[in-house]
């Protein structure tokens, strides 16, 4: 496509809000990191707080008259095991890793995504394989991330009750999943069922 057709689809509002998007999308990578390596960091040095997820557990809680203590049902709370094993510490790793990864992964492939925008082309192949990309990268973020995540808080409740408090809970949202992967096969098909329409059409030209 020449400068000139590329101008006409692309008003300068347009070029000016896919470079914002891209800047965003390189410090998300960034901040992410480094929130992912201090987090480790501070496991490692015996500093760890590990979001958890109760069922059917009971608390104290001073919501009474004059702050007199009331029993409530507990949903999340933050742990601070003095330690985690070796298992625990392996998870909490894997968990950060993956988090950075697929951030790194779908961010990257929309930019990419997004300077072929700018360069006029928006069906393609390699749109094609770059947002199926990132959305199989945004899927292994979605169910992986709570994975490890609920590894790390097992081993902090096994850590605090010496292995005396039973509390396995797998908070994988399965329909936030599911409704995400709708969402990645409905944007692939479009990418697909455009690039096919786009390569007819330049035969037609």
């Amino acid at each position: 496509m020449t400068r000139t057709a590329r101008e006409r689809t692309l008003s300068r509002s347009d070029v000016s809000a896919m470079w914002f998007f891209i800047v965003a999308g390189v410090a998300l990578v960034g901040v992410s990191a480094y929130f992912g390596i201090a987090r480790i960091v501070e496991a490692a040095g015996g500093r760890v707080q590990v979001p958890a997820v109760f069922e059917g557990t009971t608390g104290q809680a001073p919501i009474g008259p004059d702050g007199a203590m009331r029993d409530v049902e507990l949903q999340t709370a933050l742990l601070s095991p003095d330690s985690l094993s070796v298992a625990g510490m392996g998870a909490l790793v894997l968990e950060q890793a993956l988090a950075v990864v697929s951030i790194a992964t779908v961010v990257g492939c929309l930019i990419a995504v997004t300077a072929s925008v700018l360069r006029g082309r928006v069906f393609s192949r390699r749109n094609t394989a770059l947002v199926s990309t990132a959305g199989i990268a945004g899927l292994a973020g979605l169910a992986g991330v709570p994975f490890f995540g609920n590894m790390v808080a097992n081993d902090a409740f096994r850590s605090i009750s010496q292995r005396t408090f039973d509390n396995v809970i797998m908070s994988v949202n399965l329909s936030h999943l599911l409704l995400a992967a709708f969402v990645v096969a409905i944007v692939t098909t479009v990418f697909t069922v455009g690039d096919r329409l786009q390569r007819e059409t330049d035969l037609l030209v």
